[in-house]
């Protein structure tokens, strides 16, 4: 588990003296990727959760900044005793942001939503033990499974099972309307998206009167934006090679924790020659991890050879089976019958983990003989041609939600797995609520996808923020991609 690595070094007076006086009901956050668009319930991007998460939108249960799942939009809940019906009661006195109540209706118009035939949401599949969901009053709603779901609490706190109102589904991509703390005022394309306090929330209120977002995707820039003083946080700060820097001045507090970002190198496995699990052990084997996370992160992550957070106790460490051995991969891609390797691409999104990393990774498969050709991609072009269109032959992405490992059963997602077995082996847990099963199936879960090379595990994204010394309540650990600033204000 990563730690805190600096404590505030000075006080808020010190934070003052090169950026002036801070309007202490306003904050602005800074960040790399920019949302595609602001509707979290169909798209995969995690910008869009960055900013919305909790703030704007809520569900019926939401994650805390530990990793716990706490009550959201629904106060309290029962289970019945078979594990098929769920019951919730809702909290009171709840509306959304356009003044509209949000009562069951709302409830189950969302969740009918996420598996009607034509959803576009993300993490439909999380959600397809739900047979019906039904309005029992105002206040309650009755959710029925097709089969008991150990994880449906923790389901139902992503992002993508937000609650939204029918009204507003037409224009939620440019104008999202939700009963968080905050609401939505404006979004510049480009530049930055504002959020203002919502005085009529039903909860507790923000300490925050208005927080902007800005997006600056070159490290070079958010350096010095950080060090002018121009934003007062730096989420998943971009230059990992500046944080000393930081640490060692009194205005600024680094933040360095945990989140559940796997990143990988992922391998098309439907396209030649990933498709022959010998190949795609040649390339697990071709890459060196922790030169990587020296090189790319500047020693930020822990290598991973699976697509399992370390933190989670269910973590079982496959490093070993695809440990850095040149000699053995150029053996393997010989008995593929590539004994002078083969052409590939290598398509690289935005962030730093990407670029630096991608271009480490494509010289240490050019040195087994695997040439890999770099696409640098905007993020909107990487949804767009690797994730829907699997037009890829390599990525690499960190996949930042949270206990995901499930993803490995659709045959469809952008990678392209297909194990009747492993498919099984996730109906078989998603329909179990003993933790120790549920540990021993996840454990195997691990093993089959390290064993069967789906991907290069390559590292757990360390959680990088940079902020002045008077900002308090952020979130250290990223237990799921959100800056939540339902809690966080400046310090007297």
């Amino acid at each position: 588990m990563f730690h805190l690595r600096s404590l505030i070094l000075g006080t808020c007076a010190a934070a003052l003296m090169a950026g002036g006086a801070v309007a202490k009901g306003e904050i602005t956050v800074a960040m790399q990727l920019e949302p595609p668009h602001l509707d979290p319930t169909s798209a995969a991007a995690g910008a869009i959760d960055s900013v919305l998460y909790s703030n704007v939108f809520e569900g019926l249960t939401r994650f805390m900044g530990d990793g716990s799942v706490v009550p959201g939009l629904a106060k309290s809940w029962e289970i019945s005793e078979d594990g098929l019906t769920y019951t919730f009661r809702l909290q009171e006195n709840v509306t959304f942001h356009d003044g509209t109540t949000m009562d069951a209706n709302d409830v189950k118009f969302s969740l009918d939503r996420i598996n009607a035939e034509d959803s576009a949401n993300a993490q439909k599949a999380l959600f397809s033990a739900i047979s019906e969901v039904n309005v029992i009053d105002p206040s309650t709603v009755e959710i029925k499974l097709s089969a008991p779901n150990g994880n449906m609490l923790f389901n139902l706190a992503w992002g993508d099972a937000v609650i939204v109102a029918p009204e507003s589904i037409d224009n939620i991509k440019q104008l999202p309307i939700g009963t968080g703390a905050f609401k939505f005022t404006s979004w510049t394309q480009g530049d930055n998206l504002k959020i203002e306090k919502n005085p009529n929330y039903w909860g507790a209120p923000a300490a925050l009167d208005v927080a902007t977002f800005k997006f600056i995707s070159d490290p070079t820039a958010a350096f010095a934006s950080v060090m002018a003083e121009d934003v007062d946080v730096f989420t998943g700060f971009p230059a990992p090679e500046n944080l000393p820097q930081f640490e060692a001045d009194p205005r600024f507090q680094v933040l360095v924790g945990s989140t559940e970002g796997e990143t990988i190198l992922a391998m098309n496995n439907k396209q030649a020659p990933f498709d022959n699990v010998k190949v795609r052990e040649a390339v697990a084997h071709a890459i060196n991890r922790q030169a990587i996370i020296d090189g790319a992160m500047f020693g930020y992550g822990t290598p991973i050879g699976t697509h399992f957070a370390p933190h989670n106790p269910a973590y079982v460490d496959e490093t070993g089976i695809s440990a850095f051995d040149p000699e053995k991969s150029k053996a393997l891609l010989a008995e593929a019958g590539f004994p002078d390797g083969f052409e590939t691409t290598l398509d690289l999104p935005p962030p730093s983990y990407a670029r630096r990393g991608g271009e480490i990774i494509a010289a240490q498969l050019a040195a087994v003989g695997i040439k890999a050709k770099i696409n640098n991609v905007e993020w909107a072009q990487w949804l767009e041609t690797v994730f829907k269109g699997k037009n890829f032959g390599l990525t690499i992405v960190s996949h930042t939600e949270p206990m995901d490992i499930g993803i490995y059963a659709n045959p469809d997602y952008y990678f392209q797995y297909d194990n009747p077995d492993f498919q099984a082996l996730m109906t078989k847990l998603n329909a179990t609520t003993d933790e120790d099963m549920r540990a021993q199936m996840l454990g195997e879960a691990q093993q089959i996808i390290s064993q069967d090379y789906v991907n290069g595990y390559l590292f757990q994204l360390a959680a990088l923020g940079v902020a002045k010394a008077g900002v308090q309540g952020l979130w250290t650990n990223a237990p799921t991609q959100a800056v939540d600033l339902t809690g966080v204000s400046w310090a007297d």
